[in-house]
């Protein structure tokens, strides 16, 4: 198990902003911010497994392919291997707790499928 996380860590992206909670051998904790208007990648992971739970405003989550709605209270799990995103449709700020958990928890485990601000893979 590797975890190249660590507390306090943080990022800009550009649709908001990421920081690291709490992470632990298997596990790792980030509150994201989601700018109005933005959306993250299209992406999967080959290492971890993802657990969102929205505590402010209100999410538009594609998961392999369904488009669901999700609001401040509700949660949704992304298994290893699956193609997920989420996007603020909103007015506010989109805020989520992502719990991560699997045997190598790095940023290096995103595979880029598709992404609005050219980044690649």
């Amino acid at each position: 198990m590797a975890n190249n996380y660590a507390r306090g860590q943080h990022d800009t992206r550009p649709w908001g902003t990421w920081e690291v909670t709490d992470c632990g051998k298997s596990f790792c904790v980030k509150q994201i911010v989601v700018n109005s208007g933005g959306i993250l990648s299209l992406q999967l992971h080959h290492h971890r497994n993802e657990h969102w739970i929205i505590v402010g405003g209100t999410a538009t989550v594609t998961l392999d392919d369904q488009i669901i709605e999700k609001k401040a209270g509700e949660s949704i799990y992304i298994p290893v291997e699956t193609k997920h995103r989420i996007q603020n449709n909103g007015t506010e700020p989109l805020v989520f707790i992502e719990v991560q958990t699997g045997d190598n928890l790095d940023e290096n485990d995103i595979v880029r499928l598709e992404d609005k601000y050219g980044r690649a893979g």
